[in-house]
């Protein structure tokens, strides 16, 4: 079994940044592209960001791509997201999942899902 842990949202002033981690326990994530989502209150759930297990191989939502930056440390068992330049439609809950087996495809529900960490954008 497969456990993902979010840390590092909270309240940021537009423009501001936040980094996120997630972190896994029990089995390794290592196989696994990982891939982070939102969902804002009231709004479906929208899928950010992906990393590759194998090439470290990225791809991001239109509504993110140049502001955030996905990234994972194997040695520590993590992945990151960084973000900046927040606006408050970056509010929302963020949670990491695993994607595929090795590479981000997005072809199928993600197997194992953290328990999100809230991320608001606020002034």
């Amino acid at each position: 079994q497969l456990q993902l842990v979010e840390s590092g949202g909270g309240l940021v002033q537009p423009g501001g940044s936040l980094r996120l981690s997630c972190t896994s326990s029990g089995r390794t994530m290592d196989l696994f592209a990982i891939a982070w989502f939102r969902q804002a209150a009231g709004k479906e759930r929208e899928r950010v960001s992906c990393i590759s297990a194998v090439s470290g191989r990225t791809d991001y939502a239109d509504s993110v791509e140049g502001r955030f930056t996905i990234s994972r440390d194997k040695a520590k068992n993590t992945v990151y997201l960084q973000m900046n330049s927040l606006t408050p439609e970056d509010t929302g809950v963020y949670f990491c999942a695993t994607d595929s087996y090795y590479y981000c495809s997005a072809s199928a529900p993600p197997e194992y899902w953290g328990q999100g960490t809230q991320v608001t954008v606020s002034a």
